[in-house]
């Protein structure tokens, strides 16, 4: 086991994650003043949309008029996602997003072909299409991401080798044209991690790169979400991927149960509370669970916005 990190950075995915798999219509008013609150507490780093085809997701038909109205605060990066070379222009084309590269390969088939209608072979050959259309905009790329990186609904188990050889390709695709990776990201995109699976993948993968550092997309399907997440500060990750008041979920990803990813306030106050650093103004955030819930109106599966932090609870008691 490895020292805990003194400093966890939490990528804000709940303005994109969040809102791409809810049923009933979000406004764009509603998505842009979340992201405006979000960036009031602390967070860093917030994806506020996805440009992906309206038809296919469409939750994010609105991407561009949600860039073009958050009020950006400085400190803060606000990032896109993009699944393509279009999506990528579309993104480009805003003139108001943190651009970063990024190279992504899928540890199921099954679930490649189901998403992005593409073999490995075909998605391999991708990617240094889209490093040259980075390196065209002037944009480095310094991040990969293996999705289905811990099981997957339509194939099973993924094993451990097939995601560290991936994390080799992406490396070598990379330093093939002129680039250097420097964060890896495993995803567990349908919630097949287990503590032991994420020690298992983690390890594997920071034994055959130790030079490099991980960020974890963990989701809450099963229960594990927050346990994993602590199976992954055990080994040292310090980069995690969480959504406000556990919104989202992934659209393709057929899961018969909550798909969100983990919630940023609950794991953020585990991280405060373990002595690790988020840099986050808890009551803000709760704050910000709490008008998520209201946007989309139905319950989420945070528990901070209810039973509040123990640093308020500590205050008060300090006061009685």
């Amino acid at each position: 086991m490895t020292s805990l990190p003194k400093r966890v950075h939490i990528k804000e995915e709940g303005p994109r994650e969040g809102f791409q798999i809810e049923k009933g219509p979000i406004s764009t008013e509603q998505k842009i003043q979340l992201i405006d609150a979000l960036a009031d507490t602390g967070l860093e780093h917030i994806q506020v949309t996805s440009f992906v085809h309206p038809l296919k997701v469409p939750g994010m038909a609105d991407a561009e008029a949600v860039v073009a109205g958050f009020t950006p605060r400085p400190g803060v990066h606000y990032t896109g996602l993009w699944l393509n070379q279009r999506g990528l222009e579309r993104a480009i084309a805003t003139g108001r997003l943190h651009m970063e590269g990024k190279l992504t390969l899928y540890a199921s088939n099954a679930f490649l072909k189901r998403n992005q209608n593409r073999d490995p072979a075909q998605q391999l050959a991708a990617q240094p299409e889209l490093i040259a259309m980075y390196q065209a905009h002037g944009i480095p790329v310094r991040t990969g991401f293996v999705t289905a990186a811990f099981g997957c609904n339509f194939e099973g188990d993924v094993p451990v080798d097939r995601v560290v050889q991936l994390v080799a390709d992406m490396r070598a695709i990379a330093r093939d044209h002129g680039e250097e990776l420097s964060l890896i990201g495993l995803g567990d995109t349908m919630a097949w991690a287990t503590p032991e699976r994420i020690r298992h993948v983690v390890g594997a993968v920071q034994d055959a790169n130790p030079d490099i550092a991980l960020s974890l997309h963990l989701h809450d399907t099963r229960g594990l979400g927050l346990a994993n997440a602590y199976a992954g500060l055990q080994m040292g990750v310090a980069h995690f991927d969480a959504a406000v008041a556990g919104l989202g979920g992934c659209p393709f990803a057929a899961h018969a149960g909550a798909a969100g990813n983990i919630c940023t306030e609950d794991f953020a106050f585990m991280c405060e509370e373990m002595g690790i650093a988020t840099g986050i103004d808890l009551e803000k955030l709760i704050d910000c669970a709490i008008l998520a819930e209201e946007i989309v109106g139905h319950p989420l599966p945070g528990k901070l916005k209810t039973g509040g932090s123990l640093a308020a609870l500590r205050a008060r008691r300090s006061g009685e």
